[in-house]
């Protein structure tokens, strides 16, 4: 691999394209290039790297002379590659999107699946973090306040305007000098341990009173459904007496309350 790490140095193409255009992570890539042998990738990285290069075997890359015309050429493959990468690995039908939409998509994806690999290849906790943000992404239409995490987030690490407010701006404002005040006290690990524990131990007794209360709106739905099918002499919900049981369903509730 000694041979590629100075092909990629002397074409100065960035490992984050060579990475993209092999379809791995960056942290994968590295481990690529640390081995002593081409032969250890697996056989399509294999391919994938010699036709870049334009070479039929490894022994044949110690003869390549980098000039300007033969860095275009690596510097087309690795851009057509990346395109061709990006194609196989949608996972959604994006016609009708903006073409700026359609990259930016691609690109969430792209960075999503990296972030993935690279936990995994830490600590395994790849597909928890990204079952969280799927979570996330779930209940950002109904919690105003997770979009307001983001743009906070985004403005904090100076990819956005201080002064951007995209949504609610008297709400969003307020939300993020709050967020602040909370992450510089998180940050200067001044805040009392007793003082967070309470407030941990409320935190997870208003998460149980949540699943109770959950708990008990799925036993009261499973009832009135009963209810409803026993009044109207069926015994199971379907299409063609679906919309008639949900209307039932309504009346008794709106009965009871």
């Amino acid at each position: 691999m000694e041979y590629i790490n100075r092909i990629i140095d002397e074409c100065s193409i960035s490992k984050v394209k060579i990475a993209k255009y092999l379809g791995v992570s960056r942290q994968m890539l590295y481990n690529y290039l640390m081995l002593d042998k081409l032969s250890k990738l697996p056989k399509d990285k294999q391919n994938k790297l010699l036709f870049l290069f334009g070479v039929e075997n490894e022994d044949e890359l110690k003869n390549i002379k980098v000039d300007e015309q033969y860095t275009k050429e690596i510097e087309s493959k690795v851009n057509e590659g990346i395109n061709e990468t990006l194609n196989k690995e949608s996972i959604t039908d994006l016609r009708g999107l903006s073409k700026k939409e359609q990259e930016l998509l691609t690109e969430i994806f792209t960075n999503i699946k990296n972030m993935v690999i690279e936990d995994n290849e830490k600590d395994s906790t790849g597909y928890i973090t990204l079952n969280y943000l799927h979570h996330y992404i779930q209940m950002m239409a109904r919690i105003p306040e997770l979009k307001y995490i983001l743009a906070y987030m985004s403005k904090n690490n100076c990819l956005a305007p201080a002064l951007e407010f995209a949504y609610d701006e008297d709400k969003q404002y307020t939300f993020e000098g709050i967020l602040y005040s909370a992450m510089v006290l998180y940050t200067s690990g001044s805040a009392s341990k007793n003082k967070v524990s309470e407030q941990h131990r409320k935190f997870e007794a208003d998460i149980e009173q949540k699943k109770e209360d959950k708990l008990s709106r799925t036993e009261e739905l499973t009832s009135l459904r009963k209810i409803a099918l026993n009044e109207l002499g069926y015994t199971t919900i379907n299409d063609s007496n679906a919309k008639e049981v949900f209307e039932k369903i309504a009346e008794i509730m709106a009965t009871k309350f």
